[in-house]
């Protein structure tokens, strides 16, 4: 996951600043994300966790709420059928979208966690981990449909 992140970010990186800074999060999402299953479970892992799902909403939100916008704006002023071909990303990158508040509604203020807790911890963090990975590559070919298509057109016209 950490590793197609980092080619995800060489190959868009420097495009956009939202981009690049939404790539950044990705990044530290993901490391926190890899983080968790080693934390103390004693010590450390309630607010391990609420950090994660901090940035995990956050990460969310930019998505929701700036990157796809852009992209979509950037998307719609080529009439190529490329915002139709990213619309119909929309409702698979939303199932992701609906694990992850689950989990963060679930775990973010989870406080002095019992067995069964740390139980059930590990399989939803498991279950977001697949959900978060298939989000991201869905998310990729977001940037290459409404993005990078377009790069070259961009460029040759001056934009």
């Amino acid at each position: 996951m950490l590793e197609r992140c980092r080619n995800a970010k060489e190959r868009w990186g420097g495009v956009s600043e939202i981009i690049d800074t939404w790539l950044a999060e990705r990044q530290v999402l993901i490391s926190r994300f890899i983080s968790l299953p080693g934390q103390d479970v004693t010590d450390g892992l309630d607010s391990a966790i609420e950090r994660f799902c901090q940035l995990l909403v956050d990460y969310l939100s930019s998505g929701h709420f700036e990157v796809y916008e852009q992209l979509l704006r950037e998307g719609s002023q080529f009439d190529d059928g490329s915002v139709e071909r990213a619309q119909a990303l929309f409702p698979q990158i939303q199932d992701s979208t609906d694990i992850a508040l689950d989990f963060n509604d679930r775990y973010s203020k989870l406080t002095h966690p019992t067995v069964q807790d740390v139980r059930e911890f590990s399989n939803s963090l498991s279950e977001l981990g697949v959900a978060l990975e298939e989000r991201f590559a869905l998310e990729d070919q977001l940037i290459e449909v409404l993005h990078t298509a377009h790069r070259d057109q961009a460029l040759a016209s001056g934009d």
